[in-house]
């Protein structure tokens, strides 16, 4: 098999990784993480949570920044320097779900109305989801289209800023979504409210790092967009 199919190769089962990690961290937080557990270690089990969860992010965060991009396109070829990176980023996300402990304890179930709302929220976070996935290109955060694009021979199209739509609403609207996700389960066990916690803290702390990259790339085109759309992930909050 020639060079190019392998990458193509290579980058397709990545994207294709990455849909199955997203689908078992589906299936982790609607059913795993929703079983009530009666008794057990609460600590120890929410300080290997938080580690778990740690090592996942810190790793987000170091791809993110550009000396290691520069330092992984001297190991991984153009092509699949975003399927590598794809590659990592899934296989440590369904390491963090394998492994999330279970938390003794139930922080609320909610009924009627509420529980309704809470549904609401969640239907929200998942449109939100859904739009600033399709406006940032799925196949292209997934690394396929740089894949298939690089190894034809096709130029590689522009990276443009996103400034309209959901993202007319908040600059980071992926993590919107995935707050109100998380954090609208109309039943919250103590195992859903340390992975909501956790993570939404995580997303919400590293947002100004991932910003000033963001201004390395865009420059004066960012700031703009950061001053007529003032809030960075929840409005009127944050």
């Amino acid at each position: 098999m020639k060079k190019g199919a392998l990458m193509r190769a290579y980058a397709v089962s990545g994207g294709a990784f990455f849909a199955i990690s997203l689908a078992y961290f589906v299936y982790s937080y609607l059913w795993r993480f929703a079983r009530p557990v009666a008794d057990g270690p609460v600590l120890r089990h929410v300080v290997v949570n938080v580690l778990l969860f740690s090592v996942f992010a810190l790793h987000h965060s170091v791809f993110a920044r550009t000396p290691v991009k520069v330092w992984i396109r001297r190991v991984a070829p153009p092509p699949v320097e975003r399927s590598t990176y794809v590659w990592i980023a899934s296989l440590m996300f369904v390491v963090t779900c394998w492994l999330w402990q279970p938390v003794p304890g139930v922080v609320y179930r909610l009924d009627g109305a509420a529980r309704l709302a809470a549904y609401a929220v969640q239907a929200a976070g998942l449109v939100l989801t859904v739009l600033g996935a399709r406006a940032l290109d799925v196949l292209a955060l997934a690394g396929v289209r740089q894949a298939l694009r690089g190894t034809m021979g096709t130029p590689e199209l522009p990276v443009r800023l996103s400034t309209t739509g959901v993202f007319g609403i908040v600059r980071h609207p992926l993590y919107f979504g995935w707050a109100l996700l998380v954090c609208g389960a109309a039943d919250m066990t103590a195992t859903r409210a340390v992975f909501a916690l956790v993570s939404t803290a995580y997303v919400g702390i590293a947002i100004p790092w991932e910003e000033r990259g963001l201004i390395e790339t865009f420059g004066a085109e960012y700031k703009r967009y950061g001053r007529r759309v003032r809030w960075r992930m929840i409005p009127f909050v944050y």
